[in-house]
């Protein structure tokens, strides 16, 4: 029963996904706390601006992972994010009691019920999550443990 009911929120969550997914020439919203958006597709690029959760963007074009958006705020401050920055559906910041994580997955069809879905199947450290979504790395440290590694760092 455990395995049917986590399957059928599998199913749900990959519908919602398909149903709301970014296009060239729709609108999204930014769906993470920030949205770096860079003057390329590449990680390491230049960082042109920075946009707020909720920020409303208009999508001119979607290469692969990527989607090269403008603000609907500030016509001006365009560039490259990753798609998953990203949601079709309107996210509305603050004012609803919800953190900012939690804004964010429920742009992207994460609801409480799926939540409780994948907690009821396993007995799940959620505290050592926790700690690993909290170590920080900065692009330059990152970017100097790939050259140093000879890593390829592809887009």
């Amino acid at each position: 029963m455990k395995k049917t009911f986590v399957l059928l929120a599998l199913i749900l969550l990959v519908s919602a996904a398909l149903s709301a997914q970014i296009n060239r020439g729709g609108t999204a919203w930014v769906a993470s706390r920030t949205a770096d958006l860079k003057s390329s597709t590449w990680f390491f690029a230049g960082t042109r601006g920075t946009l707020e959760m909720g920020a409303q963007v208009s999508v001119l074009q979607v290469n692969g992972n990527w989607a090269e958006v403008r603000s609907a705020a500030n016509s001006s401050l365009s560039g490259w994010t990753p798609v998953s920055n990203l949601s079709a559906r309107r996210i509305v910041a603050g004012g609803s009691g919800a953190s900012a994580s939690e804004l964010a997955l429920a742009g992207k069809g994460f609801d409480r019920d799926v939540e409780n879905a994948f907690k009821s199947g396993e007995n799940l450290n959620y505290a050592d999550v926790d700690r690993t979504e909290a170590i920080m790395v900065s692009p330059q440290e990152l970017y100097a443990f790939i050259s140093e590694g000879r890593l390829f760092t592809g887009e």
